[in-house]
Protein backbone atom coordinates (compact mmCIF):
# COMPACT_ATOMS: atom_id res chain seq x y z
CA UNK A 1 0.00 0.00 0.00
CA UNK A 2 0.74 3.91 0.54
CA UNK A 3 2.44 5.17 3.43
CA UNK A 4 2.28 8.92 4.24
CA UNK A 5 4.35 10.41 6.52
CA UNK A 6 2.62 13.92 7.44
CA UNK A 7 3.58 16.54 9.37
CA UNK A 8 4.94 20.53 9.11
CA UNK A 9 7.64 21.65 7.23
CA UNK A 10 11.15 20.90 8.70
CA UNK A 11 9.72 17.76 11.13
CA UNK A 12 12.05 15.49 9.20
CA UNK A 13 9.81 13.67 7.05
CA UNK A 14 12.59 14.31 4.57
CA UNK A 15 15.15 13.09 6.71
CA UNK A 16 13.55 9.90 7.25
CA UNK A 17 13.13 9.11 3.31
CA UNK A 18 17.36 10.02 2.75
CA UNK A 19 17.86 7.28 5.86
CA UNK A 20 15.84 4.76 4.24
CA UNK A 21 17.77 5.56 1.08
CA UNK A 22 21.06 5.24 2.33
CA UNK A 23 21.72 9.41 1.39
CA UNK A 24 21.89 10.04 4.96
CA UNK A 25 23.09 7.41 7.80
CA UNK A 26 21.18 7.99 10.86
CA UNK A 27 21.79 5.73 13.90
CA UNK A 28 19.35 2.59 14.05
CA UNK A 29 18.75 -0.31 11.31
CA UNK A 30 16.67 -0.25 8.07
CA UNK A 31 15.19 -3.31 6.78
CA UNK A 32 12.44 -4.09 3.33
CA UNK A 33 11.21 -7.62 4.44
CA UNK A 34 14.31 -9.88 4.66
CA UNK A 35 16.56 -7.47 3.10
CA UNK A 36 19.02 -5.53 6.10
CA UNK A 37 20.08 -2.30 4.67
CA UNK A 38 21.44 -0.72 7.63
CA UNK A 39 21.84 -2.24 10.68
CA UNK A 40 24.49 -0.42 13.20
CA UNK A 41 24.57 -3.41 15.79
CA UNK A 42 26.64 -5.74 12.91
CA UNK A 43 28.13 -2.63 11.17
CA UNK A 44 26.08 -3.47 8.22
CA UNK A 45 25.40 -0.56 5.91
CA UNK A 46 24.61 -0.96 1.96
CA UNK A 47 24.97 1.90 -0.61
CA UNK A 48 22.11 3.69 -2.01
CA UNK A 49 23.11 2.47 -5.31
CA UNK A 50 22.84 -1.34 -4.07
CA UNK A 51 18.97 -0.94 -2.43
CA UNK A 52 16.47 -2.00 -4.50
CA UNK A 53 14.29 1.40 -4.66
CA UNK A 54 12.95 4.37 -6.85
CA UNK A 55 13.47 7.83 -5.24
CA UNK A 56 11.11 10.54 -6.88
CA UNK A 57 11.33 14.44 -5.27
CA UNK A 58 9.38 17.74 -5.79
CA UNK A 59 12.65 18.70 -8.29
CA UNK A 60 11.83 16.29 -11.47
CA UNK A 61 15.66 16.33 -12.55
CA UNK A 62 14.57 15.08 -15.94
CA UNK A 63 17.70 14.93 -18.48
CA UNK A 64 16.82 18.69 -20.57
CA UNK A 65 19.03 17.26 -23.64
CA UNK A 66 17.09 13.96 -23.72
CA UNK A 67 13.16 13.25 -25.21
CA UNK A 68 11.14 11.51 -23.03
CA UNK A 69 11.55 7.82 -24.48
CA UNK A 70 15.27 8.49 -23.15
CA UNK A 71 14.76 9.59 -20.07
CA UNK A 72 12.83 6.42 -19.68
CA UNK A 73 15.27 4.09 -21.19
CA UNK A 74 17.67 6.08 -18.09
CA UNK A 75 15.94 4.47 -15.71
CA UNK A 76 15.23 1.30 -17.35
CA UNK A 77 19.19 0.48 -18.24
CA UNK A 78 20.57 0.97 -14.84
CA UNK A 79 18.26 -2.97 -14.66
CA UNK A 80 19.80 -5.89 -15.44
CA UNK A 81 17.12 -7.86 -18.28
CA UNK A 82 16.78 -10.64 -15.44
CA UNK A 83 15.59 -8.25 -12.90
CA UNK A 84 13.43 -5.95 -14.58
CA UNK A 85 9.38 -6.28 -13.35
CA UNK A 86 8.00 -3.71 -15.08
CA UNK A 87 8.02 -2.75 -18.64
CA UNK A 88 8.11 0.41 -20.13
CA UNK A 89 5.04 0.30 -22.51
CA UNK A 90 3.34 -0.72 -19.06
CA UNK A 91 4.38 2.23 -17.55
CA UNK A 92 3.90 4.27 -20.60
CA UNK A 93 0.29 3.05 -20.92
CA UNK A 94 -0.56 3.45 -16.80
CA UNK A 95 0.80 7.20 -16.19
CA UNK A 96 -0.68 8.20 -19.70
CA UNK A 97 2.33 9.82 -21.59
CA UNK A 98 2.69 8.00 -24.61
CA UNK A 99 1.99 11.07 -26.63
CA UNK A 100 5.04 12.29 -24.90
CA UNK A 101 7.80 10.10 -25.61
CA UNK A 102 9.15 11.94 -28.66
CA UNK A 103 8.80 15.45 -26.77
CA UNK A 104 11.93 16.92 -25.25
CA UNK A 105 11.60 17.31 -21.39
CA UNK A 106 12.26 20.81 -22.31
CA UNK A 107 9.07 21.38 -23.45
CA UNK A 108 7.04 19.78 -20.76
CA UNK A 109 4.19 21.10 -18.65
CA UNK A 110 5.28 20.62 -14.76
CA UNK A 111 2.81 17.98 -14.39
CA UNK A 112 4.19 16.09 -17.43
CA UNK A 113 7.26 16.50 -16.21
CA UNK A 114 6.57 14.82 -12.70
CA UNK A 115 4.82 11.82 -14.34
CA UNK A 116 7.94 10.94 -16.66
CA UNK A 117 10.01 11.71 -13.50
CA UNK A 118 8.01 8.76 -11.63
CA UNK A 119 7.55 6.39 -15.09
CA UNK A 120 11.52 6.83 -14.58
CA UNK A 121 11.86 5.67 -10.81
CA UNK A 122 9.72 3.13 -11.90
CA UNK A 123 11.31 1.69 -14.65
CA UNK A 124 13.64 0.81 -12.15
CA UNK A 125 11.69 -1.90 -10.90
CA UNK A 126 12.09 -0.94 -6.77
CA UNK A 127 10.69 -3.23 -4.47
CA UNK A 128 9.89 0.44 -2.82
CA UNK A 129 9.15 4.16 -3.95
CA UNK A 130 9.81 6.54 -1.85
CA UNK A 131 8.52 10.36 -2.95
CA UNK A 132 9.44 13.82 -1.19
CA UNK A 133 6.50 16.11 -2.19
CA UNK A 134 6.33 15.35 -5.31
CA UNK A 135 3.50 17.53 -6.37
CA UNK A 136 4.25 20.57 -4.03
CA UNK A 137 5.79 22.70 -6.86
CA UNK A 138 2.66 22.53 -8.82
CA UNK A 139 -0.36 24.11 -8.72
CA UNK A 140 -3.59 22.47 -7.79
CA UNK A 141 -4.74 21.94 -11.46
CA UNK A 142 -1.46 19.88 -11.74
CA UNK A 143 -1.70 18.16 -8.96
CA UNK A 144 -5.35 16.83 -9.64
CA UNK A 145 -3.64 15.41 -12.61
CA UNK A 146 -1.02 13.39 -11.50
CA UNK A 147 -2.58 12.10 -8.52
CA UNK A 148 -4.62 9.40 -9.64
CA UNK A 149 -1.62 8.21 -11.64
CA UNK A 150 -0.08 7.39 -7.88
CA UNK A 151 -2.39 5.31 -6.81
CA UNK A 152 -2.99 3.55 -10.04
CA UNK A 153 0.80 2.64 -10.25
CA UNK A 154 0.36 0.97 -6.42
CA UNK A 155 -2.60 -0.73 -7.21
CA UNK A 156 -1.14 -2.06 -10.40
CA UNK A 157 1.92 -2.92 -10.20
CA UNK A 158 2.01 -4.10 -6.37
CA UNK A 159 4.45 -1.01 -5.49
CA UNK A 160 4.89 -0.11 -1.79
CA UNK A 161 5.14 3.86 -1.71
CA UNK A 162 6.22 5.81 1.28
CA UNK A 163 4.63 9.00 0.50
CA UNK A 164 6.02 12.38 2.25
CA UNK A 165 3.94 15.47 2.17
CA UNK A 166 2.75 18.21 4.41
CA UNK A 167 -0.50 18.76 2.18
CA UNK A 168 -3.11 16.28 4.26
CA UNK A 169 -5.11 16.66 1.65
CA UNK A 170 -2.53 14.64 -0.38
CA UNK A 171 -1.99 12.08 1.81
CA UNK A 172 -5.93 11.26 2.28
CA UNK A 173 -6.20 10.71 -1.26
CA UNK A 174 -3.65 8.06 -1.44
CA UNK A 175 -2.58 6.71 1.63
CA UNK A 176 -3.82 3.20 3.29
CA UNK A 177 -1.42 3.59 6.40
CA UNK A 178 -0.24 7.17 8.48
CA UNK A 179 2.57 8.42 10.54
CA UNK A 180 2.00 11.62 12.14
CA UNK A 181 5.45 13.29 12.67
CA UNK A 182 6.40 16.09 14.35
CA UNK A 183 9.48 17.62 15.98
CA UNK A 184 11.91 14.98 14.58
CA UNK A 185 9.74 12.05 16.24
CA UNK A 186 6.86 9.92 15.36
CA UNK A 187 3.70 11.20 17.17
CA UNK A 188 1.53 8.27 16.20
CA UNK A 189 1.10 5.96 13.33
CA UNK A 190 -1.22 3.08 11.78
CA UNK A 191 -4.13 2.51 9.37
CA UNK A 192 -5.44 6.19 7.84
CA UNK A 193 -8.68 5.97 9.12
CA UNK A 194 -8.03 5.15 12.11
CA UNK A 195 -5.57 7.62 12.98
CA UNK A 196 -8.05 9.94 12.00
CA UNK A 197 -10.72 8.78 13.92
CA UNK A 198 -8.22 10.01 16.88
CA UNK A 199 -8.56 13.19 19.30
CA UNK A 200 -5.10 13.15 19.78
CA UNK A 201 -4.11 13.41 16.32
CA UNK A 202 -7.15 16.30 15.20
CA UNK A 203 -5.02 19.13 16.58
CA UNK A 204 -1.74 19.26 14.81
CA UNK A 205 -4.54 18.95 11.58
CA UNK A 206 -5.30 22.49 12.60
CA UNK A 207 -8.17 23.29 9.78
CA UNK A 208 -7.74 20.13 8.59
CA UNK A 209 -8.64 18.20 11.11
CA UNK A 210 -11.62 15.57 10.76
CA UNK A 211 -12.18 11.85 9.26
CA UNK A 212 -12.18 9.44 6.61
CA UNK A 213 -15.34 6.60 5.67
CA UNK A 214 -15.37 4.25 3.09
CA UNK A 215 -17.95 4.31 0.75
CA UNK A 216 -20.02 3.12 -1.64
CA UNK A 217 -22.25 4.26 -4.24
CA UNK A 218 -25.36 3.00 -2.91
CA UNK A 219 -28.32 5.41 -5.17
CA UNK A 220 -28.47 7.96 -7.62
CA UNK A 221 -31.41 10.89 -7.39
CA UNK A 222 -31.09 11.91 -11.46
CA UNK A 223 -34.32 14.35 -10.36
CA UNK A 224 -32.04 16.71 -8.19
CA UNK A 225 -28.26 15.05 -8.76
CA UNK A 226 -27.57 13.96 -5.99
CA UNK A 227 -25.90 10.73 -4.86
CA UNK A 228 -26.50 8.31 -1.64
CA UNK A 229 -23.10 7.24 -0.26
CA UNK A 230 -23.43 4.52 2.03
CA UNK A 231 -20.45 4.04 4.62
CA UNK A 232 -18.57 0.32 4.89
CA UNK A 233 -20.51 -1.32 8.05
CA UNK A 234 -23.46 -0.11 7.44
CA UNK A 235 -25.26 2.72 10.26
CA UNK A 236 -24.15 5.75 8.25
CA UNK A 237 -25.70 7.28 5.17
CA UNK A 238 -24.64 11.03 3.54
CA UNK A 239 -25.73 12.53 -0.10
CA UNK A 240 -23.53 14.02 -2.02
CA UNK A 241 -23.62 15.83 -4.97
CA UNK A 242 -24.09 12.96 -8.00
CA UNK A 243 -20.23 13.16 -10.08
CA UNK A 244 -21.72 10.57 -12.27
CA UNK A 245 -19.69 7.15 -10.62
CA UNK A 246 -21.74 3.93 -11.16
CA UNK A 247 -24.02 2.20 -8.65
CA UNK A 248 -21.67 0.42 -6.16
CA UNK A 249 -18.54 2.33 -7.21
CA UNK A 250 -16.44 2.57 -4.09
CA UNK A 251 -15.31 5.84 -2.99
CA UNK A 252 -13.30 7.35 -0.26
CA UNK A 253 -15.25 10.43 1.91
CA UNK A 254 -13.40 13.15 3.91
CA UNK A 255 -15.41 14.89 6.14
CA UNK A 256 -13.87 18.02 8.01
CA UNK A 257 -15.02 18.31 11.75
CA UNK A 258 -15.47 22.16 10.92
CA UNK A 259 -18.09 20.70 8.84
CA UNK A 260 -19.68 18.93 11.77
CA UNK A 261 -22.29 20.53 13.57
CA UNK A 262 -24.18 18.54 17.17
CA UNK A 263 -28.12 18.75 18.27
CA UNK A 264 -29.85 17.24 20.99
CA UNK A 265 -32.86 16.67 18.03
CA UNK A 266 -33.24 16.02 14.90
CA UNK A 267 -33.95 19.34 12.61
CA UNK A 268 -36.48 17.85 9.80
CA UNK A 269 -37.22 21.87 8.54
CA UNK A 270 -33.31 22.26 8.33
CA UNK A 271 -31.41 22.60 4.87
CA UNK A 272 -28.97 20.22 5.97
CA UNK A 273 -30.48 16.95 5.00
CA UNK A 274 -27.53 14.56 6.48
CA UNK A 275 -28.54 14.16 9.62
CA UNK A 276 -26.99 11.34 11.93
CA UNK A 277 -28.12 9.97 15.29
CA UNK A 278 -25.37 9.34 17.01
CA UNK A 279 -23.67 9.28 20.32
CA UNK A 280 -20.78 10.96 22.22
CA UNK A 281 -18.02 8.95 22.73
CA UNK A 282 -14.59 11.20 23.95
CA UNK A 283 -14.15 15.31 24.07
CA UNK A 284 -10.96 16.54 23.73
CA UNK A 285 -9.33 20.25 24.08
CA UNK A 286 -8.57 21.79 20.55
CA UNK A 287 -5.56 24.02 19.57
CA UNK A 288 -7.67 27.51 21.14
CA UNK A 289 -8.70 27.49 24.14
CA UNK A 290 -12.56 29.05 22.59
CA UNK A 291 -12.55 24.99 20.81
CA UNK A 292 -13.43 21.94 21.46
CA UNK A 293 -13.09 18.55 19.34
CA UNK A 294 -16.25 15.96 20.10
CA UNK A 295 -15.38 12.02 18.64
CA UNK A 296 -19.13 11.01 17.74
CA UNK A 297 -20.34 7.24 17.51
CA UNK A 298 -22.40 6.47 14.41
CA UNK A 299 -23.00 3.32 14.20
CA UNK A 300 -19.68 1.36 13.74
CA UNK A 301 -18.31 4.36 11.92
CA UNK A 302 -16.77 8.08 13.52
CA UNK A 303 -17.18 11.34 13.04
CA UNK A 304 -15.14 14.66 14.99
CA UNK A 305 -16.87 17.68 15.17
CA UNK A 306 -15.55 20.92 15.93
CA UNK A 307 -17.55 23.42 18.23
CA UNK A 308 -17.00 26.32 20.89
CA UNK A 309 -16.99 25.30 24.16
CA UNK A 310 -19.75 27.69 24.92
CA UNK A 311 -21.70 25.45 22.18
CA UNK A 312 -20.58 22.24 23.89
CA UNK A 313 -21.69 23.82 27.51
CA UNK A 314 -25.17 24.93 26.10
CA UNK A 315 -25.79 21.12 24.72
CA UNK A 316 -24.51 19.78 27.92
CA UNK A 317 -22.23 17.51 25.83
CA UNK A 318 -20.57 14.15 28.07
CA UNK A 319 -19.39 11.09 26.74
CA UNK A 320 -22.29 8.59 26.53
CA UNK A 321 -25.40 11.36 25.57
CA UNK A 322 -27.10 10.66 22.28
CA UNK A 323 -26.78 13.43 19.98
CA UNK A 324 -27.34 14.14 16.10
CA UNK A 325 -24.54 15.07 14.17
CA UNK A 326 -25.33 17.17 10.89
CA UNK A 327 -22.60 17.14 8.20
CA UNK A 328 -22.77 20.11 6.22
CA UNK A 329 -20.27 19.57 3.81
CA UNK A 330 -18.12 16.14 2.54
CA UNK A 331 -15.65 15.71 0.17
CA UNK A 332 -15.52 12.69 -1.99
CA UNK A 333 -11.77 11.63 -2.53
CA UNK A 334 -11.76 8.69 -4.89
CA UNK A 335 -9.27 7.93 -7.85
CA UNK A 336 -10.85 10.02 -10.48
CA UNK A 337 -10.55 12.98 -8.16
CA UNK A 338 -13.88 13.99 -7.55
CA UNK A 339 -15.21 16.18 -4.79
CA UNK A 340 -18.68 16.78 -3.58
CA UNK A 341 -20.76 18.25 -1.27
CA UNK A 342 -23.82 17.08 0.18
CA UNK A 343 -26.30 19.34 1.41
Amino acid sequence: GITGLFGPSGCGKTTVLRALAGLDRANGRVALGDHVWQDDASGCFVPTHRRQLGYVTQEHSLFPHLDVRRNLEFGLKRIDVAYRRVALDRVVELLGIGRLLGRSAFTLSGGERQRVAIARAVLTSPALLLMDEPLSGLDAARKSEVLPYIGLLNHELDIPVIYVSHAIDEVVRLADHLVLMDAGKVLADGPLSEMLARLDVQSPLGEDAGVVLDAVVGERDAQWQLARLDVAGGGCVLWARDQGAALGHKVRLRVLARDVSLSRAPHPDSSITNQLAGRVEAMADDTHAALVLVRVRVGPSVLVARLTRRSAHALELIPGMAVWAQVKTVALVEASDNFVAPG
